[in-house]
Parts: structure tokens; C-alpha cells; sequence
């Protein structure tokens, strides 16, 4: 009595083993193929996004490379183009300086020219004038006899008609 209840019953155990195995099968056919596909396409989507995100990464990396060389460059480039005008200025500079110095020579020179022209115009006048007098003193000095008086007049007169001719 007791032992019907734990007695084996080799039928049953048959029966439940083959609807396991028919269970398994039919779920093996319509559900675990369809997860399996489901999962492996999941995971090749995770797989693919990761290899896409490495790809990303890589050509980031290659752009900020190509950047800092190219900020490099453009640094660099800005530098000479800066000191290529510096120098220019410089020369410019140096070159409007020697000419002002030489317009500055040449009207230097040109003024001394003009003053050593005027300078002999000057002589050369004060020389006509000086040839002036003396012509006419000559004539008076022998128009008259020269006695003191006379010779102390004809000087007196000479240094009147020195003030009177300018």
C-alpha cells in the first residue's frame, strides 16, 4: 500500500521521458532556432558597431594628427611670412633713409654751390665797384693837384660815395 506510491512505474517514466523529448524537439523547432537566430544577429550587430566605433576612433585619431601637423605648419608658415615682412620693412625703411640722406646731401651741396656763387657775384661786384671808385678818383686826383686837404676831401668822399652806392 505504502509502496504504490514509490513503486516505478517503467511505462510512466517511457511516457515522460518521450514528451520531454517531443517537447524539446517542437520548442527546438519553432522557438530555439528563432532565438538563436535572433541572439547571433544581435551579437553581429554588437560586434559590427563595436569594429565601426575602432574605425571611428582610428580616423579621429588620423585627423587630429593631420590637424596638429597642419596648425604646426600654418604656425610655422605665419612665422616666416612675419619675419619676411619684418625685413622688408627694414629694408625699406633703410632705403627711404638713404635717400633722404642723399636729397639731404644734394641740397646741401646745391646750397653751398649757390652760396659760393653769390659769394663771387658779391666779389666780383664789390671788385667793379671797388674799379668804379678808383676810376674816378684817378680822374679827380688828376683833375686837381693833390695837397693834404685835397687828398684828406678825395678820401672823405670816397667813403661817402661807398655809403651812397649801396
Amino acid at each position: 500500500m505504502y509502496f504504490d506510491f514509490f513503486s516505478i512505474d517503467l511505462t510512466t517514466i517511457l511516457g515522460t521521458i518521450l514528451n520531454t523529448l517531443i517537447l524539446f524537439l517542437v520548442l527546438k523547432h519553432f522557438l530555439f532556432d528563432k532565438v538563436n537566430a535572433v541572439l547571433e544577429s544581435r551579437r553581429n550587430e554588437v560586434v559590427k558597431t563595436y569594429e565601426d566605433a575602432d574605425k571611428t576612433y582610428a580616423n579621429a585619431k588620423q585627423l587630429e594628427t593631420e590637424y596638429n601637423d597642419k596648425l604646426s605648419a600654418a604656425k610655422e608658415e605665419s612665422a616666416e611670412i612675419v619675419k619676411n615682412a619684418t625685413k622688408k620693412a627694414q629694408l625699406r625703411s633703410e632705403e627711404i633713409i638713404s635717400d633722404a640722406k642723399n636729397e639731404a646731401k644734394g641740397i646741401m651741396d646745391k646750397a653751398e654751390a649757390d652760396i659760393e656763387k653769390e659769394k663771387k657775384r658779391a666779389v666780383n661786384q664789390i671788385k667793379d665797384e671797388i674799379s668804379d671808385i678808383a676810376m674816378s678818383i684817378a680822374s679827380n686826383v688828376v683833375e686837381k693837384e693833390l695837397d693834404a686837404k685835397t687828398h684828406e676831401q678825395l678820401i672823405e668822399n670816397f667813403i661817402n660815395g661807398i655809403g651812397d652806392s649801396e
